[in-house]
């Protein structure tokens, strides 16, 4: 008997209602319907979620609501997570940026690398065709998992591609991503991005659909917190200066109701205290990857305190623990770069910056965190170099924060520029970069509006019921396809 390969996450169970409070009676009503007809479609076969980590990351933070909203609308939706060993993991970073156009650490995708992708995910597709029935579904999440397609078909499985990553135009490097990858995903019949863009040249368009991502409004990173409570997380986090909060605050709400406190602290580098409660915060939540460009944010940042010191804002960028996130091996290096490069900075500016590894051995509380930071941020920023999505971006926006982000892949389709949020057309152009700072900074009325507008647009276009509604669509359409077939 094969080795277990795959680690299945548990899933919640939630009750669709929950959307009432952001919706109305009509809207839950329809999605209630629509998972009947599909309960009555699958009959009694699994819907599978196959990715490559469980936490860290929007594709980890995205599955677990959607699958448990799915389980609560009457589906069997399950959630397993590959293994492989350190070069696997070296081996899809490097695709992940290649399909950014990017050349990553510059090794080689050969004959070489494709041995070890296959081998490992033999491995994992055979621990995988041992737990499913012949006509489930199976919906495989990026790289690390498209070379178990060709395996499920064979094994009489509905197979479905996720690819939560694109670049929106072509290069060398875009295409030797796709030549790697094209063997495994060709034929699959279907193939979602968040851009029809992002699809390369050879997909057939009609298995090509469009589903954006969305967040989860009820999860802790999403929820609603007061001013009060923010703060008191933050402190506990050792994020934000003050007092160390009593054991009634610093609390936060359990997907079941029940209550947790923020018991763990960030791991700041930082010269000198935290940030002062009443110091307009600059605030970048991502992983610690090249593409998210930690580097320039924080150099693009000083011109902007030394253009307008009077300002008095600080900067925390904030990642997961740089040795936490077993998908990512190049974080570390990144952080070290980022930290050398700010222990270059004059006192005064150096003072002012803050390098937050945040905890992440409980999920929940790493999540809040996150949350508190952005509400008590005065502008959130994501500029990134490629953005396949960014649901950095969709959370900000949810929490009415005026953001500032990078006029790239999916983001060009939240924000409109100057109305809920704010481009950057040349992520590299550190000057303009200043500039939209200074000016928020400076115009608290600006940045309301922007916010409350921002807020709106992700009611409307980015939360669970549209993208379960997509995913019934396409479901529907794939059973549909095969009985004609």
């Amino acid at each position: 008997m094969n080795a277990r390969k795959l680690e299945e996450v548990e899933v919640d169970t939630r009750d669709i209602r929950k959307f009432l409070d952001v919706h109305d009676e009509a809207r839950v009503t329809e999605i209630q319907g629509r998972a009947e007809k599909l309960r009555a479609l699958v009959g009694g076969h699994t819907i599978w979620n196959v990715n490559s980590t469980a936490v860290g990351g929007g594709v980890a933070e995205m599955l677990q609501p959607m699958l448990a909203f799915s389980r609560g609308l009457g589906l069997d939706a399950r959630w397993l997570v590959i293994s492989g060993p350190p070069e696997f993991f070296q081996l899809t970073k490097r695709i992940h940026h290649a399909l950014h156009g990017q050349n990553g650490d510059g090794s080689t995708l050969g004959a070489a690398e494709r041995d070890i992708y296959e081998a490992t995910l033999r491995e994992n597709a055979d621990d995988l065709i041992s737990r499913v029935k012949p006509g489930d579904f199976v919906i495989l999440h990026d790289p690390q998992t498209a070379g178990l397609a060709p395996l499920l078909m064979d094994a009489g499985l509905h197979v479905i591609w996720r690819c939560h990553i694109g670049y929106d135009l072509r290069n060398t490097e875009s295409d030797l991503g796709w030549n790697f990858l094209r063997p495994y995903v060709e034929h699959v019949p279907a193939l979602i991005f968040s851009k029809r863009r992002y699809a390369p040249t050879w997909c057939d368009p009609d298995r090509v659909v469009k589903i954006q991502p969305s967040i989860d409004a009820f999860s802790a990173k999403n929820q609603d917190l007061d001013p009060h409570s923010a703060l008191a997380i933050l402190v506990q986090a050792d994020l934000v200066a003050g007092e160390p909060p009593d054991e009634g605050t610093a609390r936060f709400r359990y997907i079941d109701g029940s209550e947790g406190r923020v018991e763990r602290q960030a791991v700041v580098d930082r010269a000198g205290d935290p940030p002062p409660q009443d110091a307009p915060l600059v605030v970048q939540v991502s992983r610690w990857d090249p593409l998210k460009d930690m580097m320039g944010v924080m150099m693009g940042f000083v011109k902007m305190i030394e253009r307008s010191p009077e300002i008095g804002a600080h900067l925390v960028l904030a990642g997961p623990n740089v040795h936490a996130v077993a998908d990512d091996p190049e974080a570390p290096q990144v952080y070290q770069e980022v930290l050398a490069k700010w222990k270059e900075l004059p006192d005064a500016v150096r003072e002012r910056v803050h390098l937050a590894n945040l905890p992440v051995d409980d999920v929940t509380e790493n999540a809040i965190i996150v949350n508190a930071l952005q509400r008590h941020a005065a502008i959130v920023v994501q500029k990134s170099f490629k953005e396949g999505f960014g649901l950095t971006v969709t959370e900000a926006m949810w929490k009415g924060r005026a953001v500032v982000a990078s006029a790239v892949g999916g983001i060009i389709e939240q924000i409109e520029d100057g109305v809920d949020g704010c481009l950057l057309e040349d992520p590299a152009d550190l000057d303009s970069f200043a500039d939209i700072l200074e000016r928020l900074l400076k115009d608290d009325e600006l940045r309301e509006n922007i916010g409350t507008a921002a807020r709106e647009k992700v009611r409307v276009q980015f939360l669970g019921i549209r993208h379960l509604t997509d995913y019934a669509n396409l479901i529907e359409q794939l059973l549909a396809r095969s009985l004609a077939d």
